[in-house]
C-alpha cells in the first residue's frame, strides 16, 4: 500500500515523526528576524529540554511510503520542548530533507517570539530554506515584516521588501503606518558577523519617508556589545558654535572597551575625547582623556579664564580623569574619582561627560559596612569650574580646600549597655588649602576689614572622638524618661602662613574680640541629660491623635575657645536652626564646633491619622541658655551663630506643619519666630498637588538678613513648577522662580514632550537672569534650548543646549 491516512481529532504522542534535527529547524523558523535568527539548529537543541517529545494534533495523518513523505493537514498543531507551531498544512520530504509548512503559519518558540507567515520552506539543518510573507512579534515588542526571507550557508540570512519598527500596530488601525519605521530593500543578517545591513532603506515618520539611507548598518540587537559607529550628537553654544559629535565604539573584548569621539565645532574646531572602560568581578574602572586647539580663544570674554590672545596658552585645553569603585569583600568597597586639567573649566565649557559638573569632587575613598558599624575614609579636592581669573575677586577655585584625609567610623555594640545603647563615633580631618580665603565688610575692598575668614591658607587638622549612651525608661503612666551621658574630645594644629595669621586679627579688630592664633587647641565636652516625653492618644471611630509634650535638658560646660576668634571652622559653616533641629544635643552641623553651657528645649508635638485618608503633623518649640556661655553667641572664623535665633538666652519660636489628602494634595509650612515680637525670621512654605494629568508644586522661601553671616539683605524667593498631560502620549511642563529682593524673575523654563513606547521627544526653553541687586551690574540673560528624540531600539538625538 502507497500510502496510509489516519484521521484523528485528537492528542497523539508521535516519536521520530521528523527527528530531533527536523523538529528542530522546524522551530529555529521561529527566529526569522535579526534579533532572534542566529540560532543554529544545535543552540536550538540545547534550549529543548532534554527528553522532550513532540505532541502533534491535526485532523489527517499522511503517511506515503512511495514518495518518503509525512503529511499532517488540518488544524495542524505541534508542541516540542516548549515551542508551538500551528498551519493548515505541515509535510515533511524525507528524500530532499525538507519541511514545509503552509496556510496561515504561526509559531511561537520557547523565548515567546511569534512569527507569522504564509509558507515556510526548509532544509531539516537549517541550512538552506524560504520564508513567505513573513511577520514577527519579538518578546520585546519589536516587529519586523518582508515580502519573502532567504537563508543560505547556514549564516546568512536576507530579507526581501522589509520593515522594521519598534512601535505596536494600533488595534484600532492595524494598517495604519506606525510613529516611524524602517523600510529597506534588503535586509541582510549576518550570523557570523552579528551584522544587520539595511539597503536601499529610507527611515518614515507617521508614515512619511523623511530619510533615505543607500546602505547602513547595526549591530545585531542580541549582542550587547559590537564595535561600530554610534547615533550622533549635536549641540551649540555661542562660544563653541554648533557641534557635531560622533562616537565610535570598540567592542575589545567582553571585559574591557574603548569608546573614541570626535566632534566638530564650527567656532573652535576638533575636539577628541577617548574613553577606556573595564570591568572585573568585583568592580571597574574608567579612563577618560580630552582636548582641543581652540580656533577661536577670543570668542570667551575677556575676563574669563579661557580667552586670549593668538599665543594665549589656553588656546591648547585638556583634561584626564579616571573614576572606579571596586567591592573588596561584601563588607568593603574601594573607589575613587579623579579630574586633571589645563584650566579651572575645560570640562564644564566642554561638557565632557561624567566631568562637567560646576564644582567637581576629584577623591579616592575606602568604606566598610557591617551590621551597625561604618567605616569612611576619603580623601578630597573641590574644584570649582568657573570662568573668573585667578586676579579676579570672584574667583573661588584656588581657595578651595584639599582634604588630606577625612575619616568617620562609628561603632554601636550590639549587645545593651547598662541596659541602654552605647555608640562610639571618631572624626578626623586635614585640610589643606593654598589661597586664603576671606570676606571683607564691603565686597571686594580689602582695606575695609576682614569680616570673615572662610578658609585659612596652610594646614589645619582635627581629631575628634565621641562617646554617647542613652535608655528609655516607661512608667505606669506613660510618660518616657531617657537619661543620656556624652563625652567628646578633640585636639586640633593649625599650620598657617602670615597672611591668615593678619586676617584673623583684622578680624578679630573688625568685632572688637581676642585673636588666638595658637598652632594647637584641645578641647574636651561631657553632657548629662534627660529628655522627657509622654505621648498621649484620643482616639474616635473616624480619627486617631497623638498629643505629645517634649522636654529636654542638657548640662555641660562652656566650649573651650568660644571667647576668641582662632581654631578654622571648615565643616560647621552650614547652620539652620528649626523645628527639625530643636531637639538636637548639638545643634552645629559639624565637629569643629562644640555646642556648650547649660540648655533645655522644650516642644509639642502632634500627629492625627483620619479614616478618610487624611494626615497631619506639627510640632512647635523653643529652646533656652540656661547657664553658662552660649556657643551661638560666640564668635568664630565664619560667624556661623550671628542671627540664628540662638544667640539669646531665650530662642526664637521654631515650629512646622503639614497635611497629605488621599486625593493627592499636600502642604507644609514652617517657620523661625522672634522670640518677643513675633517678627518672622525664616520660613518656608511647600504645596504640591498630583492627581490624574494635572502634577502642581510650589514652594516659597524667606531667609532674614544675617549681616555678619555674610547675607546682607533680606533673601525670598517662590518657585513654581507643573506638569499637565492633556493627551495619553503629549504633556507640558514648565517652572519658575522669582526673586522678591532683587524683583527679578531669575529663571523659566517651558517645555513639551511626547512619549510612547516607542518614540519620545522633548522640548524645553529656558531663561536664567542675574539677580544682582544693582541693576547696571547684571549679566545678560542666559537663554537655552534644548531638544531629545529618541528612537526606541535605534537610539537618542539630541541637542545638549543653545545659549544666546
Amino acid at each position: 500500500m502507497g500510502a496510509a491516512v489516519i484521521s484523528a481529532r485528537k492528542s497523539a504522542r508521535v516519536t521520530r515523526l521528523y527527528g530531533a534535527t527536523a523538529l528542530a529547524c522546524l522551530f529555529a523558523c521561529a527566529a526569522p528576524v535579526p534579533f532572534a535568527f542566529g540560532q543554529e539548529v544545535g543552540d536550538l537543541a540545547e534550549s529543548v529540554p532534554a527528553g522532550s517529545q513532540m505532541l502533534l494534533e491535526a485532523d489527517t495523518l499522511v503517511y506515503d511510503n512511495d514518495q518518503n513523505t509525512v503529511t499532517a493537514v488540518g488544524g495542524v498543531q505541534i508542541d516540542y520542548g516548549g515551542n508551538r507551531l500551528v498551519a493548515q498544512r505541515v509535510a515533511y520530504d524525507r528524500k530532499t530533507s525538507r519541511l514545509i509548512a503552509s496556510g496561515n503559519v504561526e509559531i511561537i518558540d520557547s523565548s515567546g517570539t511569534k512569527i507569522y507567515s504564509d509558507e515556510i520552506d526548509i532544509t531539516d539543518d537549517f541550512a538552506n530554506g524560504f520564508v513567505n510573507a513573513l511577520r514577527v512579534e519579538t518578546v520585546d515588542k519589536t516587529y519586523f515584516a518582508a515580502e519573502s526571507a532567504d537563508r543560505r550557508g547556514g549564516v546568512l540570512t536576507t530579507f526581501n521588501n522589509g520593515v522594521y519598527t519598534a512601535c505596536a500596530p494600533c488595534e484600532a488601525k492595524p494598517d495604519k503606518a506606525p510613529i516611524w519605521r524602517i523600510k529597506a530593500r534588503k535586509i541582510i543578517w549576518d550570523g557570523k558577523e552579528k551584522t544587520v545591513r539595511f539597503e536601499k532603506s529610507r527611515f518614515e515618520f507617521f508614515g512619511f519617508p523623511i530619510a533615505y539611507l543607500p546602505a547602513f548598518e547595526i549591530a545585531d540587537p542580541t549582542v550587547k556589545r559590537k564595535s561600530g559607529f554610534l547615533f550622533p550628537s549635536i549641540s551649540s553654544k555661542s562660544e563653541l558654535g554648533v557641534g557635531i559629535s560622533v562616537p565610535y565604539y570598540f567592542a575589545l573584548s567582553p571585559t574591557y572597551d574603548l569608546t573614541v569621539t570626535g566632534t566638530g565645532y564650527t567656532k573652535q574646531g576638533f575636539l577628541g575625547e577617548a574613553e577606556w572602560r573595564q570591568r572585573f568581578n568585583n568592580g571597574e574602572y574608567s579612563l577618560k582623556i580630552a582636548g582641543i586647539r581652540q580656533n577661536q580663544p577670543e570668542a570667551f570674554n575677556a575676563n574669563t579664564v579661557n580667552s586670549g590672545p593668538d599665543d594665549d596658552p589656553n588656546r591648547f585645553r585638556g583634561m584626564f580623569g579616571s573614576k572606579g569603585n571596586f567591592n573588596i569583600n561584601p563588607r568593603w568597597a574601594f573607589g575613587w574619582k579623579v579630574l586633571a586639567q589645563t584650566d579651572k573649566n575645560f570640562s564644564y565649557t566642554y561638557d565632557i561627560d561624567g566631568y562637567s559638573e560646576y564644582v567637581h569632587r576629584s577623591e579616592t575613598y575606602l568604606t566598610g559596612l557591617n551590621d551597625r558599624n561604618y567605616f569612611d575614609l576619603r580623601a578630597m579636592k573641590f574644584q570649582v569650574q568657573e570662568d573668573y581669573l585667578d586676579t579676579d575677586p570672584n574667583a573661588r577655585n584656588d581657595k578651595q580646600a584639599w582634604v588630606l584625609p577625612s575619616f568617620d567610623y562609628s561603632f554601636t555594640p550590639d549587645e545593651p549597655v547598662f541596659g541602654g545603647e552605647l555608640n562610639f563615633d571618631v572624626n578626623a580631618r586635614s585640610v589643606h588649602r593654598s589661597a586664603l580665603d576671606v570676606a571683607f565688610s564691603t565686597p571686594f575692598v580689602p582695606d575695609s576689614g576682614v569680616e570673615r575668614v572662610r578658609g585659612i591658607d596652610g594646614n589645619s587638622t582635627r581629631l575628634t572622638a565621641e562617646a554617647e549612651w542613652k535608655r528609655s525608661f516607661i512608667t505606669d503612666g506613660g510618660l518616657v524618661m531617657t537619661p543620656l551621658l556624652a563625652f567628646q574630645s578633640d585636639a586640633s594644629y593649625v599650620n598657617q602662613t602670615q597672611a591668615s595669621v593678619d586676617a584673623i586679627n583684622d578680624m578679630a579688630s573688625h568685632q572688637s574680640v581676642a585673636a588666638d592664633t595658637r598652632s594647637a587647641f584641645y578641647r574636651a565636652m561631657a553632657t548629662a541629660g534627660l529628655e522627657l516625653r509622654w505621648p498621649v492618644l484620643f482616639s474616635s471611630s473616624s480619627a486617631s491623635h497623638i498629643l505629645e509634650p517634649m522636654a529636654q535638658v542638657f548640662a555641660r560646660p562652656d566650649e573651650a575657645y568660644a571667647e576668641s576668634l582662632g581654631i578654622p571652622n571648615e565643616d560647621a559653616q552650614s547652620f539652620v536652626f528649626d523645628a527639625t533641629t530643636l531637639f538636637e544635643r548639638d545643634k552645629f552641623s559639624g565637629y569643629d564646633r562644640i555646642e556648650g553651657g547649660s540648655r533645655a528645649n522644650i516642644g509639642l508635638q502632634y500627629s492625627g491619622a483620619y479614616a478618610n485618608g487624611w494626615t497631619t503633623n506639627a510640632l512647635f518649640g523653643q529652646s533656652y541658655h540656661l547657664a553658662g556661655r552660649n556657643s551661638f553667641d560666640s564668635p568664630d572664623l565664619v560667624n556661623v551663630g550671628a542671627a540664628s535665633g540662638l544667640e539669646t538666652d531665650t530662642s526664637d519660636f521654631v515650629g512646622l506643619a503639614g497635611f497629605s489628602a488621599p486625593f493627592g494634595l499636600s502642604a507644609s509650612a514652617s517657620a523661625r519666630l522672634d522670640e518677643q515680637t513675633l517678627e518672622l525670621r525664616r520660613a518656608e512654605l511647600r504645596a504640591a498637588y498630583g492627581a490624574g494629568p494635572i502634577s502642581v508644586s510650589t514652594r516659597y522661601a524667606f531667609i532674614q538678613a544675617q549681616p555678619l553671616y555674610g547675607f546682607a539683605t533680606d533673601r525670598h524667593e517662590i518657585t513654581v513648577g507643573g506638569s499637565a498631560r492633556f493627551h495619553e502620549n503629549w504633556r507640558a511642563f514648565g517652572s519658575a522662580t522669582y526673586d522678591f529682593e532683587s524683583s527679578v524673575l531669575t529663571s523659566d523654563s517651558i517645555g513639551f514632550a511626547y512619549d510612547d513606547e516607542c518614540f519620545s521627544y522633548a522640548l524645553t526653553m529656558t531663561t536664567r537672569r542675574d539677580s544682582n541687586p544693582i541693576e547696571s551690574a547684571r549679566n545678560d540673560d542666559e537663554r537655552t534650548f534644548g531638544f531629545n528624540i529618541s528612537f526606541r531600539t535605534i537610539g537618542d538625538f539630541g541637542s545638549a543646549s543653545s545659549n544666546f
